[in-house]
């Protein structure tokens, strides 16, 4: 796995770690608090192991801890938008206006500012080549008149400060979100502790698929944000923002810049069950046997004022005056800005965030053969829309059809005790109030059908944020922390749980508590009706399943190849805690257009790839006679 999100990096668990901080041993918060310093540019390490602080000196690692620990803390999960457009003096707008002219207007423009398509009435006199002069005759005159108008949202979960992924390799206006999914499938492939282009060469070319990309595609300046309002903003369009905004664009930046993969590829969308719908994708796609590797993952980037203004007109988000309302509060602090999520407690909305989170997918035969390092393992992921709907945003059944087949199987594989006592959900829990009480609903409803008596419950958006199309893949890899560290991290912000949650049969705890879990269900509540949840298996579940597969020999066989990629793998992350990072980004290089290729009726043999392209197609349709 790999990525990164308000929280920090994904990959070596760091950001969930950054979610149950004070719940870790002292030497672990340590190694938390100086890694994200590192990354957050507030001090560096060195190859040699010695550490500097932001301005170049050498310095202790405990003194960075003891004098960034809350700089770390207050400058990464939700908190105040760090955007200066959302301070003073406010967003940049424009207000139409209709000037009632009693006199005429005499103004000088340069000749390019000039519009095109001049009103007839308009007199234009030439000064010099650059320079004209314009008279408009009384009477009427529209306009656009600039104005800075007050934020009315402050809150999202924001990457840590001072982490700038465009900034690690040769970006050139690449979207906030498509530098993001460099860096995350990066860091997935770094976190894998394995070779990429050896992999590569174990598999024919089309036995590796991509399924990534987000819920709105990339919206701010460098894509479809500032191509759809150049017109209105007086700005030129560029060539790059029609083609780079485009939702399925993570995928096609990972086959071209970071994997050179020609086999499948594809992004699924579904509002924020994305990553979910992505992951299904993978999972079928290696259980039918055509493709044995799979990157799947999400990139989302919508703290920018017009998405959020998209989503405060909904009346979806946690707006000032609603927390205010909320708190009985005059002003806003930076600490109320960190706690304005709040699932299933007294709640006004959803606080937006940005995240990119990546996961490789392996069929168990290749994992084994290569010593691959096995977090989890997805058997399904059950997808379902809601029927007949009174509004497109109104909660429909479809969620109890996915959440009850993910219990169902559990219990058919785990069996009933592993279910009622050995797994947890991973809840949407948006911490709008609507959410609060439907998912609830839900949650309880399934518990009671399968016999749980206090199903554990965690709701991981209280620290990041909603991410919107990644949500999910927050979730899935926070529960892969969970695994990891036996820790379920309590709801932040959840003094109470508010009257009108179902809560008969949950575990809705504020605290972070120890929980030794098989199985997590990742649940996703799509705005639209695209429900989504799926299973994740324990390493430890996952283990078990091969040796029932394989058999112990094989198995063991797999752990000696492991220790090798295990000890890469820790190499890497060793250097992404110094902040040492190099995202793999190859612009330009390999590139073949056809003419290079060698092809035969039964396979096509391309350039820097070990094996060929089979053209040996299944057919289940059977001959027809000639």
């Amino acid at each position: 796995m790999g990525g990164v999100n308000p929280a920090g990096r994904t990959s070596g668990h760091q950001a969930f770690r950054r979610t149950v901080l004070d719940a870790l041993p002292v030497e672990e918060q340590t190694r938390t608090l100086l890694g994200l310093a590192a990354m957050m540019r507030l001090a560096s390490g060195q190859e040699d192991g010695s550490w500097h602080d932001a301005d170049g000196r050498p310095v202790d690692p405990a003194t960075i801890v003891e004098q960034t620990r809350q700089q770390v803390l207050d400058h990464t999960l939700i908190r105040r938008i760090e955007d200066p457009r959302f301070n003073d003096p406010g967003l940049p707008a424009n207000r139409q206006a209709s000037l009632a002219l009693e006199v005429p207007l005499t103004f000088r423009v340069r000749r390019r500012q000039l519009p095109q398509d001049l009103p007839a009435t308009w007199q234009v006199r030439e000064l010099d080549h650059k320079l004209l002069e314009v008279t408009v005759p009384a009477g009427e005159m529209d306009v656009m008149l600039p104005e800075h108008r007050p934020a009315q949202v402050r809150s999202a979960g924001q990457l840590p400060s001072g982490f700038e992924p465009s900034q690690l390799y040769r970006s050139v206006h690449h979207p906030r979100g498509l530098s993001m999914a460099i860096f995350a499938a990066s860091d997935c492939l770094g976190d894998s502790g394995l070779d990429w282009d050896i992999l590569r060469d174990r598999l024919d070319p089309d036995e590796i698929a991509v399924y990534a990309g987000n819920s709105i595609g990339q919206l701010d300046e460098e894509g479809w944000g500032g191509l759809l309002k150049s017109f209105v903003s007086g700005k030129r369009a560029t060539s790059k923002q029609m083609p780079l905004g485009y939702g399925q664009m993570p995928a096609d930046f990972l086959n071209a810049y970071v994997l050179g993969s020609v086999g499948s590829t594809g992004a699924a969308m579904g509002a924020c069950a994305s990553f979910l719908y992505n992951l299904r994708l993978g999972v079928n796609d290696i259980r039918e046997g055509r493709c044995r590797v799979v990157m799947v993952g999400t990139a989302d980037a919508p703290v920018t004022p017009e998405i959020i203004e998209g989503f405060r007109a909904m009346g979806a988000l946690a707006d000032d005056d609603s927390l205010r309302a909320l708190d009985a509060l005059e002003l806003l602090t930076d600490a109320d800005y960190q706690k304005s999520c709040r699932p299933f407690a007294r709640n006004c909305g959803f606080t937006i965030a940005e995240s990119s989170q990546f996961v490789m997918l392996m069929d168990d035969a290749l994992a084994m053969e290569v010593g691959a390092e096995l977090l989890g393992s997805v058997p399904e992921v059950f997808v379902n829309a809601d029927g007949w709907k009174r509004s497109i945003s109104a909660p429909g059944i479809g969620n109890y059809i996915t959440l009850g087949k993910a219990a169902s199987l559990v219990r058919e594989m785990l069996g009933e005790q592993v279910l009622r006592q050995r797994s947890f959900v991973h809840a949407h829990a948006t911490s709008t109030p609507k959410n609060r009480v439907t998912e609830s609903h839900v949650l309880d409803r399934v518990a009671e059908a399968y016999g749980i008596d206090a199903w554990p419950v965690v709701a991981v958006k209280s620290y990041v944020g909603h991410s919107q199309g990644s949500a999910a893949g927050d979730q899935l890899t926070s529960a892969l922390g969970s695994f990891a560290h036996g820790l379920l991290p309590g709801i932040a912000n959840l003094d109470a749980v508010a009257d009108d949650v179902h809560a008969e049969r949950l575990g809705l705890s504020r605290e972070t508590r120890p929980f030794a879990a098989d199985a997590a269900l990742i649940n996703a509540k799509g705005f639209g009706g695209n429900n989504a949840t799926g299973v994740l298996l324990s390493p430890d579940v996952t283990e078990r399943l091969l040796v029932q597969r394989h058999g112990e020999a094989a198995v063991a066989a797999w752990q000696v190849r492991r220790e090798a990629t295990r000890e890469a793998a820790a190499a890497y992350r060793q250097q992404a805690d110094r902040g040492l990072f190099s995202p793999r980004y190859r612009f330009g290089e390999g590139v073949l257009e056809g003419p290079e290729l060698s092809i035969s009726d039964a396979e096509i043999h391309i350039p820097g790839y070990a094996r060929p392209v089979s053209l040996a197609v299944n057919n289940p349709f059977g001959k027809l006679e000639e």
